[in-house]
């Protein structure tokens, strides 16, 4: 068997977050047994690197805020001076940011950052953003774009994340207009709980985003597969480590790992362990189910052996030229950016 070496990982960089969000597992300290409470270092970092110089990309957001990370900043020049591109596309609450954090998410050409704005107004915001501050977030985001204007960049690409509930449905035009005005990518989501302000007018909210379902069980019914299903995808493509090495196979697991740790026991031999192998296989109905699995309680895969429908994985020919084409259209993205910062830069010079 081929040995597992993906060229994009997760790495969480901070699992602290200062908000209270009623459902999340990190205000409920559901994530404590696995996950915890820390930082990413920069010497677990650095020697990351080292020891796997073929990462070209890591994804630092999880279920904490990255921008809590006292040590960001050396991060973000570290994977820049490495050719390493960085994303935040899992979400930021952009609500306490130290501005060189937010300078260097820019300097450091952060690729993408996802930020997550569940209203169009301070009161709707902060309906579900326990702690947040509308006015702060917003901004936070006219300064990154300041930012992205003073270093002649387009980068990070920013995209406002609104997950609909009932209280904030009706918000989703304005929120939507807000997006456009500030420069930003639009993506409204299903909410994961619909017990904390189910959606209200649900013709109203299947139009806005695109979709025949106005829930998660709707689009499970309709679809035959959990709104979710493509993050299996990342035990192969890119598989998430905890800020201090576990591996946690997904962005969605936070109650058990893998076994080994990628900074102490090196990354390659974690990915390539016996347990993670059993999870490939379990999430293509190819294994049964493990009580030292932790997909074994996950809702998704739970979904997948219901309706006995599982995961489908391209083929290896397939997986390589769609591999290929990244790394091309992503060098030809960045040359581009490059250029585009160095004519900016040119035109302001005296």
């Amino acid at each position: 068997m081929a040995t597992h070496r993906p060229r994009a990982i997760r790495l969480e960089a901070s699992s602290f977050c200062q908000l209270r969000c009623p459902s999340c597992p990190t205000t409920t300290r559901a994530i404590h047994p696995a996950v915890g409470s820390g930082f990413l270092r920069i010497d677990d970092f650095r020697k990351l690197l080292d020891d796997n110089p073929w990462i070209e990309t890591i994804e630092l957001s999880n279920y904490g805020e990255i921008l809590l990370n006292p040590g960001l900043a050396d991060i973000l020049a570290l994977a820049h001076a490495r050719g390493v591109t960085i994303t935040a596309r899992n979400g930021v609450n952009l609500n306490s940011a130290r501005p060189q954090a937010l300078e260097a998410v820019v300097k450091y050409r952060v690729a993408a950052m996802t930020c997550s704005i569940d209203g169009a107004s301070a009161e709707t915001y902060a309906r579900y953003r326990v702690r947040g501050d509308f006015a702060k977030v917003i901004a936070n985001i006219r300064r990154i774009n300041a930012l992205k204007r003073d270093y002649g960049s387009e980068l990070p690409h920013l995209t406002w994340q609104f997950v609909v509930f009932g209280h904030n449905e009706h918000e989703l035009p304005l929120a939507r207009r807000m997006a456009a005005e500030l420069g930003m990518s639009f993506a409204p989501k299903l909410t994961w709980d619909d017990e904390i302000s189910p959606v209200k007018d649900r013709d109203f909210v299947r139009r806005e985003l695109g979709i025949s379902a106005a829930s998660r069980e709707e689009y499970a019914a309709a679809t035959g597969e959990d709104y979710m299903s493509s993050i299996c995808h990342q035990l192969w493509d890119e598989p998430q480590i905890n800020w201090d090495g576990k591996l946690l196979g997904c962005c969605r697991n936070f109650w058990g790992d893998f076994g080994g740790n990628a900074f102490a026991d090196g990354l390659v031999p974690v990915l390539n362990g016996e347990k993670i192998g059993h999870a490939r296989a379990m999430v293509q109905g190819l294994a049964p189910a493990r009580a030292d699995i932790p997909c074994t309680t996950c809702d998704i895969y739970l979904g997948m052996a219901a309706r006995n429908r599982w995961l489908v994985r391209p083929k290896p020919r397939l997986r390589a030229r769609l591999a290929r084409r990244l790394e091309a259209l992503m060098r030809r993205f960045r040359l581009a950016a490059s250029r585009r910062g160095s004519a900016a830069r040119a035109s302001r010079s005296p």
